[in-house]
């Protein structure tokens, strides 16, 4: 081999190395997106249970629950 095939083997393995890399940043952020909306989802839904056993039991009014709720959740877009 000579100098010339050498550089060009190297630099064709800097771009796949590059475009690998590229592709595990790509999908370990898909992951973490994925598993942060997971975890998001399931602590709003232990809240909402949360605060219907408060008014089932009495302990607040279901007006109050409701905008507890609604504090929660972001404006709707007009």
């Amino acid at each position: 081999m000579n100098h010339h095939t050498l550089l060009t083997l190297a630099a064709s393995d800097e771009k796949e190395i590059i475009l690998i890399g590229g592709i595990v940043i790509a999908l370990v952020a898909i992951i973490f997106s994925f598993v942060r909306s997971m975890v998001l989802g399931t602590a709003r839904e232990h809240s909402r249970r949360e605060i219907a056993a408060y008014v089932a039991e009495g302990t607040m009014t279901a007006e109050e629950g409701e905008r507890l709720i609604k504090a929660g959740n972001p404006p709707p877009d007009e």
